[in-house]
């Protein structure tokens, strides 16, 4: 049988220059410093006065974490972080650069679907969409149920993705981007009552043509929120970016923060 999209290393290779510009790696601190916001997490010691204990113990679990721009940057604030990803190449650049910096973060190479570790984070993560990749929907409710299973009481979860709301004011069918040493164009394809979407992405370099396929599960606001009270989650909130802008028409993106 053909593996799916996702569990294509060589297709995670080819992406990262495309996935992981410098220009998003520079982005990570004020977008972690978002997040924290959104979640009401502050770094142990941001008082100024030493880490109480609990502060101290505050532990993140940032799942399907790539090569670790969120994960470092969380590490280097002071947080205990745990890593999950099943691409072995990113992980790798991951333990590389924590290594480099002597930061103590936990890197595990696992399937979203499996990874469960009960009551042990005050906040988990999924941002960049890296949720909806498999065509079973129970799949995705198993990963919520995972998250809930494995967030303290009163722990956060932040999910961030491409709402379709969002995508449906800014599709277009095809377009193309410039990076720095290669050219991206993108093609797509909405299907199943606009619940699922398919890419294919031509990615040229100099002497050098790849083309990809992949797609994922579209989710509204409203869906997305079902799912996750669905899954134990008593209190989320919808937010149109990582700066907590409403989710309205002027929305970039689609991000809930979500309470046991």
């Amino acid at each position: 049988m053909t593996r799916p999209w996702y569990e294509n290393d060589a297709l995670w290779e080819d992406l990262l220059p495309v996935l992981f510009p410098e220009s998003r790696l520079a982005a990570a601190p004020q977008e972690v410093s978002n997040l924290l916001a959104l979640a009401g997490l502050a770094p142990p010691g941001a008082s100024g006065s030493p880490a109480s204990p609990s502060e101290a113990s505050a532990a993140v679990l940032d799942l399907a974490c790539g090569i670790g721009r969120h994960a470092l940057e969380l590490a280097r604030r002071g947080f205990r972080v745990t890593g999950v990803d099943r691409t072995r190449l990113y992980l790798e650049r991951a333990v590389r650069r924590a290594r480099e910096e002597w930061l103590a973060v936990e890197l595990l190479r696992e399937d979203m679907r499996r990874f469960r570790r009960p009551g042990v984070f005050d906040l988990a993560l999924n941002l960049f969409t890296s949720f909806g990749y498999f065509p079973e929907p129970a799949d995705d409710r198993r990963v919520l149920e995972n998250v809930y299973a494995s967030l303290k009481p009163g722990g956060v979860f932040v999910l961030d993705l491409m709402g379709k709301e969002v995508l449906a004011r800014i599709f277009r069918e095809r377009d193309w981007h410039r990076e720095e040493g290669f050219v991206v164009m993108e093609e797509r394809v909405v299907r199943n009552a606009w619940s699922w979407i398919e890419s294919r992405w031509t990615i040229l370099r100099p002497g050098r043509k790849t083309e990809i396929q992949l797609s994922h599960r579209l989710y509204s606001a409203a869906e997305l929120e079902g799912l996750l009270r669905s899954a134990g989650f008593c209190e989320v909130q919808v937010y149109g970016d990582l700066e907590g802008s409403p989710y309205d028409h002027n929305a970039r993106r689609l991000v809930t923060v979500a309470r046991r």
